[in-house]
């Protein structure tokens, strides 16, 4: 016998190259919580629950820890079940994942490919650009509305290839909310093989909390509500997201998602979430209330050049425009012990994000601003 080695074909490459679609994605930035020199702040860039979870929820975490050998059930069936009970849904017309975000991509995935388009809002969430990328569509992205959605502006890009529009209500990172008649009339202008997904991470804090949305999905066949447990109900931690639409939508994701991608702590966490509703409405109530008055602080300050767009979620949008740039009010907050968000690779380079927080971080956070303006003045 003797062995003998193919020859190597020459490939021209030295490595191996992702695809060009893929090397076009820029990555997603979370909210840093340390300064540039390592020192751990007061985080207010992530809009995480400043109250925390509900204790229920981190007993149950707690409690199931004593099956960790085990898989979690793949389907998240009790989970499901409880989502349908709180929200008045059909829980066979529910997923679960690793948080809204996997659900997103998938959802990109799905129903869309090369020669595909999906279109966002301008300043929209930044998982949508990645997911249309991820799966080599083509990214259309529509003029905003001051800083929000402005519906004819997304119907004037539709083209018998657009297959995804993705929504964000209330939007991230702006803070600014479409109404339900502005909503519906998008999706009646919307081809019948377009799915619109409108994304809800902040839905808990309306005051209506959407049931509208719900509604259209319930109705239409092109329409995804996604939700996540990672804001009003504090487990960020545990990625724990759902959508809710007809049953060849959820099928769809069912079919592509990862078997076993929402944890049994997290399930159970979740579980536990739902039934303390006095933690989500006292988390709404303080939310409700730190947002006006911080709104009502910046408002003070707009002799400075800041304005505050008009927000529905867990955050504020400030403007810069006066003499203290964003970045340099971004720089300043940090060198004072409080990190918040600025996005200049999303356009808005001009203002910071910052989250509500506690009593003492929101009078704090104002307090290192407005000294920051008056050093410079």
């Amino acid at each position: 016998m003797h062995s003998h080695r193919l020859a190597a074909m020459p490939r021209g490459m030295t490595s191996p190259i992702a695809k060009p679609w893929i090397n076009a994605i820029h990555a997603y930035t979370p909210g840093k919580a340390k300064s540039d020199d390592g020192r751990v702040l007061i985080k207010l860039s992530a809009n995480e629950n400043p109250l925390g979870c509900s204790p229920d929820a981190s007993a149950a975490l707690v409690e199931a820890r004593g099956t960790l050998a085990r898989y979690p059930d793949p389907a998240s069936n009790n989970l499901r079940d409880a989502l349908g009970k709180t929200y008045g849904l059909e829980a066979d017309q529910i997923v679960c994942g690793t948080g809204s975000d996997e659900l997103l991509n998938l959802i990109a995935m799905g129903y869309a490919g090369a020669g595909d388009e999906i279109i966002y809002i301008r300043y929209g969430f930044s998982v949508y650009d990645i997911a249309a990328r991820k799966c080599a569509a083509t990214v259309v992205v529509a003029p905003d509305k001051d800083y929000g959605t402005d519906v004819d502006a997304l119907l004037a890009l539709v083209t018998d290839k657009t297959r995804v529009v993705f929504v964000a209500n209330p939007n991230n990172p702006t803070g600014t909310y479409c109404n339900d008649a502005e909503i519906a009339r998008l999706h009646a202008g919307l081809p019948a093989d377009c799915v619109m997904v409108l994304d809800q991470a902040y839905g808990e804090y309306l005051d209506d909390d959407g049931p509208a949305a719900f509604d259209l999905a319930r109705k239409h066949d092109n329409v995804l509500i996604t939700r996540t447990f990672s804001k009003i109900f504090g487990l960020a931690a545990e990625r724990i997201g759902w959508a809710y639409g007809q049953p060849g939508l959820i099928a769809t994701l069912n079919r592509i998602r990862a078997p076993f991608n929402v944890t049994a702590a997290g399930q159970a966490a979740a579980i536990a979430a739902l039934g303390d509703t006095e933690f989500v409405t006292q988390s709404r109530a303080h939310n409700a209330q730190w947002r006006e008055w911080m709104a009502s602080e910046f408002a003070a300050l707009s002799n400075h050049g800041l304005k505050v767009i008009p927000s529905w979620a867990n955050f504020l949008m400030v403007m810069f425009e006066g003499k203290l740039s964003a970045e340099d009010a971004y720089k300043g907050l940090m060198d004072a012990g409080y990190i918040v968000r600025w996005l200049p690779g999303q356009g808005l380079g001009s203002g910071l994000r910052i989250t509500i927080g506690s009593e003492d971080e929101n009078r704090g956070v104002m307090a290192a601003l407005r000294a920051i303006l008056e050093r410079q003045a």
